[in-house]
């Protein structure tokens, strides 16, 4: 019995050291505006720490929940301008103008966050193995590995656009693969390529693409000098790793190289927590009609929102025979309803499983429309910025739900859009059909991501897996160098040919002449 206790104390204790010596030190850099990434984020992070590895979070977020399995360390830094969100919202600017905006406000956040006292403490005093960047406008923070002299991973918490491409050499396919920018759905019709290529060469190349580099050489030159650090250039070619929250049964079809690995879903419990009392209580009791769950994400507030558009809304929900659960952050209510229940925070992944819970309103973020398709519950979207018109235009393409414009809302829009979804079991059956779909995979999205991650560190960066386009210019990369190089030769060649048939077409008449 004794030797049986020793042997199994051996055994925990060399299996220990194990687990320590193939930890790594893991620094997930979260600078984000938007509590709705940081849950995808930190759902990388929890995967890496239960895993067994050190993890240090840095956020500008208080912790979404208590009980980290990681180190937590909170920065308080000015929040992104109400007015921003505001504008975006209501007056419907330019997507230039609404991504410069951006830009700007989260280019100032992550830089407060870099001159934060505890992230200076932190680079002063500790040293990390691998760099887990929550990624969305930011390149200069690329100088964060730089410091550490170790690898960067990017977490990004949407599909894949352009300049995140760019990091890893992912070939863009302006011809089918729709731009962010557009509301078009997967085609290969002609305006719709005009239109994809307009938004993307064009736009991209001569106003965004300018915008942000200058934006962001500028704060890592203040922030990275050069005789200390490699080029902002040299970190963006150096990106090991791109981590999406996207699938491709979302949609669209497109290929990709092995630096770009899609964990759509990686946020979603694989076993649902148990609800609040409360919450369950509302929800059990919700089985005559139904419940319909109601968000518009962590960014929008009261404030944010057209007045009338906003009462459209609430009044269409208050005359529904169903209990609305109303996740609403801000402490003045739109409407008061028997029907309406507010809270001001909501475990929504575990709400959507629920199963009184008939549909989902929603502003068309990706996270929440994942959370819907996953849990099989059909869909009415209210897009209000950015990917999200993107976003609903592919739910209401795949059968799912109806997307609504915000700029036309009315009651009676709003109303007849949840009638049509409620009573039209054609969308809860697409939904439920792609359920099946996107759970069907060989491993789960944090499996996936954990050993992506150690992949990086085993291998040192592995830059093996970085794509040669990477180094290539969109010239090079579209072989437009190439085809003109091969023109001026035919143009040479036939230079050549035309001069020498002119010079033998003068020798033959010259001796036509002398004959005569």
């Amino acid at each position: 019995m004794e030797l049986s206790i020793k042997l199994t104390f051996g055994l925990i204790c060399i299996a220990c050291v194990l687990s320590s010596s193939n930890s790594a030190r893991i620094l997930g850099l979260f600078p984000t505006h938007s509590r709705s990434h940081l849950i995808i984020h930190s759902a990388i992070a929890e995967a890496l720490a239960e895993r067994g590895h050190n993890v240090t979070v840095v956020s500008t977020h208080k912790p979404l929940k208590k009980n980290l399995p990681y180190r937590y360390i909170y920065l308080e830094v000015p929040p992104i301008s109400a007015e921003i969100f505001s504008e975006a919202v209501n007056k419907q600017p330019s997507f230039f103008r609404v991504i410069t905006n951006f830009i700007s406000a989260l280019s100032e956040i992550s830089n407060s966050s870099l001159h934060h006292p505890q992230m200076q403490k932190l680079m002063d005093e500790e040293s990390f193995d691998l760099v887990l960047h929550g990624y969305f406008l930011n390149d200069f923070m690329f100088g964060v590995a730089a410091h550490f002299k170790c690898p960067i991973i990017l977490s990004f918490t949407i599909r894949a656009f352009p300049n995140v491409n760019d990091f890893v050499g992912n070939p863009q396919e302006f011809a089918y693969v729709p731009t962010l920018a557009t509301s078009v759905k997967q085609s290969n019709g002609f305006l719709d390529r005009v239109s994809n290529f307009v938004h993307n060469v064009v736009l991209r190349e001569l106003a965004y693409r300018p915008y942000l580099w200058w934006t962001q050489e500028m704060y890592y030159r203040a922030n990275f000098p050069s005789d200390r650090y490699p080029s902002l250039d040299t970190m963006m070619k150096n990106v090991s790793l791109v981590f999406t929250a996207s699938h491709f049964s979302q949609g669209p079809i497109r290929p990709n190289v092995p630096a770009l690995v899609e964990i759509g879903g990686i946020h979603i419990k694989e076993k649902p927590d148990p609800l609040p009392e409360d919450i369950k209580s509302i929800l059990d009791n919700s089985t005559q009609n139904g419940a319909i769950y109601f968000s518009l994400g962590t960014n929008i507030y009261k404030s944010h929102l057209d007045e009338t558009k906003l009462k459209a809304i609430f009044k269409a929900l208050s005359k529904l025979p169903h209990t609305v659960l109303c996740k609403w952050s801000d402490p003045e209510l739109p409407l008061e309803s028997p029907n309406i229940i507010y809270k001001n925070w909501l475990p929504q992944d575990d709400v959507l499983n629920h199963p009184n819970v008939k549909l989902f309103v929603t502003h068309g973020g990706l996270g929440g429309i994942a959370e819907a398709q996953f849990h099989g519950v059909p869909m009415v979207g209210i897009p209000l910025l950015n990917d999200q018109h993107m976003n609903m235009e592919n739910v209401k393409n795949a059968g799912f739900g109806l997307s609504l414009d915000y700029a036309t809302l009315s009651e009676k829009i709003v109303n007849d859009a949840i009638e049509e979804v409620l009573t039209n079991q054609t969308y809860r059956n697409n939904v439920r059909q792609f359920a099946r779909l996107y759970r069907d995979r060989p491993m789960t999205a944090k499996q996936t991501a954990v050993y992506w991650v150690e992949y990086v560190l085993r291998h040192r960066g592995a830059p093996h897996m970085q794509s040669p386009a990477v180094h290539l210019n969109h010239f090079q990369l579209l072989s437009l160098d190439v085809i003109g190089f091969l023109l001026a030769i035919v143009f040479v060649i036939f230079k050549v040919t035309k001069m020498a048939y002119l010079l033998l077409k003068r020798l033959l008449c010259r001796n036509k002449v002398k004959k005569e």
